[in-house]
């Protein structure tokens, strides 16, 4: 994960029944960036799928 993803979001996650969610907030917020919620099997794959779309976001910001 970049140095500027540590600075910029944070990702949190949760079970939901038989599947883990979890989702990227801005640093101080608590709402999901854009209202996006990624869903994985277990909380790693749900992280990790966070992760890759924060990496992706600030990809695109930086253009």
């Amino acid at each position: 994960m970049p140095d500027s993803m540590s600075e910029d979001f944070d990702v949190r996650s949760e079970v939901k029944g038989a599947h883990w969610i979890a989702w990227v907030v801005l640093h101080g917020q608590d709402a999901p960036e854009d209202s996006v919620v990624l869903v994985g099997q277990t909380q790693e794959e749900a992280e990790a799928r966070a992760r890759q779309w924060a990496e992706q976001r600030l990809r695109s910001r930086a253009r």
